[in-house]
């Protein structure tokens, strides 16, 4: 089967999701992937009570069932794939397959269900939620279609395990989405994930590895298709390609004169500085705080004087370092062009290369919708003083051309096919943290410190070499987050709270299973006493966390997630996490005596109350006050 004519095809199938019958949309789009069969059930109405009547959930009745009750419209299962559709698919459509054909294994068959939702946008977790709910009621792993009212898709994906402790009963895994395809307009990344999960990139991925021709090595083979932490290492492959590149096509000073602590930065600083700095930019792009045309080129080309691709170097200075200084780190009502005199030209907080600029007042209008950052990322690092007075430049960011000699990032390295935005523009981005076992097949804004780490693992400052890596190797898998997470939580729960009846063991057993993200019965709650839920709860709020070794933060938001996710199933309504956060600033206030104190002790119980009263099914106040 022909690459390109899969991507057509996939492309022409995904603008019917907007125009046909979901129904109609989800078979073309399926049929394009190349699974199709004539197993479906008969007399399908859709209507959403219709299918929880007719595959009753192990518990019924529960938050999330009444969850997806009123928020989906309409259910069908679409087909079931068993091992004659996929024999039969794959003779059709000449695929490798063994002679002795496609057999069962465990996993018996895929189910595909079309979900819509009267809603328009929805956050991740609520479609982890529905995707668990759909497939705790099934024996096989059902694939989720969601459409949502303004005709975004999302596809979902839950891993199956066997429960180590109870064999009969499953673990819902690792839960994948591909989220919010926009069918009119889908980007190129959710298009080569789409055609990875094809049936005959598949087959081939199962030949090439080794894997059993049965479901449990299709459901391999689409685990290793939606697998983030390979999305990872191959964004950072491509992004280390153009690091070594840039670190060769790129200029520097070679000396910033002045002071002793400015010494001489070699260009692999200055290009992971770069790097940095502008995938923070792009997370928060995806939020829609910085405009989007400042990134494209044929918006850049009117804004700037004699633009060119492969010989100018006006991109960086005109654009980023005016966007990374001037802008980002400068309060909005500070923000303004410098002028000739000596009281602003050094001052980082002014626009600059106004003799670059073709069109100023376009250029600020696209600024304005950035808010300021006040982190130090995109602090400049050049000195106030003058060089003459011993000042000194690394970012350079200066009218003055003999401030900036040899300090060139050329324009190709952010444009031409190879270059740093086309790159970024391959890959979809997600601005919520991945979990080991929920995720959105997407990068999440903890890959900015897995880059920090790697680019700065792989340069040695000391010999100025890089070590080509081709992997992020240095940085803590998920797997392992989590599995230490857990065992740190379980172990100081188990300290600061006990069980009713005594028995540690189980208490412990019981502390993991209330940690476990594969609960795929959502009953943990139910193995605790009111006194112990209000006990763990408690336990929470004292708990203090310290990573002294922290780099980018996996372990404390590891640890955030995962607290987030004991309070939501202890406290679904967060009214013993309100009534605690209350108690303990009552306690503060009664430990001070002047009037202002108990002023402010009267304002927070109002803000609590205010918090909790507007985000009252929401993780927003667990995880204020968690963090607080």
């Amino acid at each position: 089967m022909n690459a390109s004519n899969t991507r057509d095809d996939i492309s022409s199938a995904l603008k019917g999701i907007a125009t046909a019958t979901f129904t109609d949309a989800s078979h073309h789009l399926l049929a394009a992937l190349g699974y199709h069969s004539d197993r479906t059930l008969d007399g399908q109405t859709g209507r959403v009570a219709n299918f929880i009547e007719q595959f009753p959930a192990p518990h019924p009745g529960t938050v999330s069932e009444n969850n997806f009750a009123q928020q989906a419209t309409f259910a069908a299962l679409i087909f079931q794939v068993t091992s004659d559709e996929i024999e039969i698919i794959a003779q059709g459509q000449q695929m490798l397959i063994p002679a002795d054909g496609f057999d069962q294994g465990l996993a018996q068959s895929f189910l595909f269900m079309a979900v819509e939702l009267k809603g328009t946008r929805y956050p991740r977790s609520q479609y982890i939620s529905f995707t668990r709910e759909i497939n705790k009621r099934f024996p096989a792993p059902a694939v989720v279609l969601f459409k949502t009212a303004d005709h975004l898709l999302t596809l979902a994906f839950v891993h199956r395990r066997m429960n180590q402790q109870d064999p009969k009963r499953d673990v819902l895994g690792s839960v994948s989405l591909v989220r919010e395809i926009d069918p009119t307009n889908p980007h190129r990344a959710h298009l080569d994930i789409l055609h990875d999960l094809s049936l005959a990139e598949r087959l081939r991925w199962m030949n090439a590895n080794a894997k059993p021709y049965n479901f449990d090595g299709l459901l391999a083979a689409w685990l290793d298709a939606l697998d983030t932490e390979e999305l990872n290492r191959q964004f950072y492959r491509d992004l280390f390609a153009w690091f070594s590149r840039a670190t060769q096509e790129a200029t520097f000073p070679a000396s910033p004169s002045g002071k002793e602590e400015a010494k001489t930065l070699p260009p692999e600083e200055h290009i992971i500085r770069l790097i940095t700095r502008l995938l923070f930019v792009w997370f928060i792009k995806e939020k829609g705080l910085i405009a989007e045309e400042l990134f494209v080129e044929a918006n850049v080309n009117p804004l700037l004087h004699d633009y060119n691709r492969t010989k100018g170097d006006s991109y960086y200075r005109a654009i980023l370092q005016n966007l990374f200084f001037a802008t980002l780190n400068t309060e909005i009502n500070r923000r303004d062009f410098s002028k000739a005199s000596n009281t602003t030209h050094r001052d980082p907080s002014r626009y600059r290369y106004t003799n670059e600029i073709a069109d100023p007042d376009n250029l600020l209008k696209l600024f304005a919708q950035t808010p300021f950052i006040n982190g130090g990322l995109f602090d400049c690092l050049d000195s106030y003083e003058a060089s003459n007075q011993g000042g000194y430049r690394i970012d350079c960011f200066s009218d003055n051309p003999n401030q900036r000699q040899d300090y060139s990032i050329p324009n190709r390295l952010f444009f031409d096919d190879n270059g740093l935005l086309p790159l970024f523009n391959r890959y979809k981005f997600t601005v919520e943290e991945n979990t080991p076992t929920e995720q959105e097949v997407a990068l999440d804004p903890e890959l900015l410190g897995k880059v920090f780490e790697n680019l700065l693992a792989a340069y040695n400052p000391e010999t100025r070499s890089t070590a080509r890596k081709q992997t992020g190797s240095y940085y803590t898998p998920r797997p392992v987050v989590d599995f230490m997470v857990d065992e740190a939580l379980t172990a100081a729960l188990a300290t600061h709270c006990h069980p009713m009846d005594g028995d540690m063991e189980f208490w412990k057993a019981r502390l993991r299973y209330l940690l476990d993200y594969g609960d795929a019965f959502n009953d943990a709650d139910e193995l605790f006493e009111e006194r112990e839920r209000q006990g763990v709860v408690r336990a929470i709020a004292q708990l203090t966390v310290l990573d002294p070794a922290v780099g980018s933060g996996a372990f404390p938001m590891g640890v955030l997630h995962k607290l987030t996710l004991a309070l939501r199933r202890l406290d679904q309504d967060n009214t013993r996490w309100e009534q605690v956060q209350k108690d303990l600033a009552m306690q503060r206030a009664d430990l001070a005596f002047d009037t202002q104190d108990r002023q402010a002790r009267a304002a927070q119980l109002t803000e609590i109350s205010d918090t909790f009263g507007r985000y009252r099914d929401s993780d927003f106040g667990r995880k204020l006050y968690l963090i607080q």
